[in-house]
């Protein structure tokens, strides 16, 4: 029984070594180790190549999405450019691949289909235990790119991180690269990404009510403000505007002002713009505020959506006839 075992542990050594022994002959040898740093050195550069006339590519699409005035046309161009930086990445791990592919046939030009499956196979076990953190980023963004949950120039907020926002400068499928307002590049893993917010056009949309006893004080307090509020394409985009003006009692009108701004730059109309008028309206020899102004979110789209669903909710159930109501009781 010993003496069994003994033959089956050195036959099992041995078989080891020979398989050892003729990976080593045929792969880890001077001309197939030259191969393969060859094939790799031609896949990085071609990568860098392609990489290169793609991104101006991207510049070019870039300018005519920031050219163009047309919200649906800006949408399609970043639409665009996101999939051509993601094509990228695509097209740098193909690259890769058909280099290991080169290099395998070099080593086994006889080599018969089974062998290169199983030897994908091992590589697949292999990578997949090495890599399992880098291909859950992978499969995290396909997913987040299939359905397009943003794209390059879009400003986003980062779930569950509250101070992680800006705009997307890059975009892989294994991570993102955001630009902060203060000009922080914030690198993050597509992961770690459990959910994204979005802002619609890249701005916010502010609007101001407020009561005066005076229309013609109130248009002057809303003008006054805007010479003092700083304008710019990362502070007030677009100032203060009055849509709507009602008169809802004697010498009483409500007035309702819109104005936008940059991301995270809310605070511009939400707090300096209300202080400002309440300051500009004090120092008035005939005050003429006399409620407000309340500061409110308004984006177009978010007012229709609520709207809808506020009306439905007021909807009441039909009322049942006498007649049907027998002949549910019987």
């Amino acid at each position: 029984m010993n003496t069994l075992t003994s033959d089956t542990t050195t036959q099992a050594i041995k078989t080891s070594t020979n398989v050892l022994q003729k990976i080593s002959n045929t792969v880890f040898n001077a001309p197939s180790i030259i191969v393969l740093l060859l094939s790799l050195v031609a896949a990085f550069i071609a990568g860098r190549l392609i990489a290169s006339a793609l991104r101006r590519f991207v510049t070019v699409i870039g300018r005519q999405a920031d050219q163009s005035e047309n919200l649906d046309t800006v949408n399609r161009l970043r639409r665009y450019e996101t999939y051509i930086i993601l094509s990228i990445a695509i097209i740098k791990v193909g690259l890769v691949l058909l280099g290991l592919y080169f290099w395998w046939e070099f080593v086994h030009p006889s080599g018969q289909p089974t062998a290169i499956i199983g030897a994908s196979a091992l590589a697949v076990i292999i990578i997949s235990g090495a890599l399992s953190p880098v291909l859950r980023d992978v499969a995290a963004g396909s997913f987040m790119m299939a359905e397009q949950w943003y794209g390059v120039g879009d400003h986003i907020r980062v779930e569950p991180f509250d101070d992680m926002q800006g705009v997307v400068e890059r975009v892989t499928l294994r991570s993102t690269r955001i630009r902060g307002l203060n000009g922080e590049v914030i690198w993050v893993g597509n992961q770690n990404i459990q959910a994204i917010r979005l802002s619609p056009k890249g701005i916010r949309t502010m609007a101001l009510e407020m009561f005066v006893d005076d229309l013609k004080a109130g248009e002057r307090l809303i003008r006054l403000t805007n010479q003092r509020l700083p304008v710019g394409p990362l502070l007030v985009v677009a100032p203060l505007e009055i849509i709507s003006s009602e008169k809802v009692g004697e010498s009483l009108w409500h007035i309702t002002a819109i104005g936008e701004t940059a991301p995270a730059r809310e605070w511009l109309l939400e707090k300096s713009a209300v202080d400002l008028i309440k300051s500009l309206d004090d120092a008035a020899k005939t005050p003429t505020l006399a409620h407000g102004p309340l500061a409110r979110f308004a984006d177009p789209i978010a007012d229709r959506r609520f709207v809808r669903t506020i009306k439905n909710a007021r909807k009441q159930p039909r009322k049942t006839t006498a007649r049907a109501a027998r002949k549910r009781d019987r």
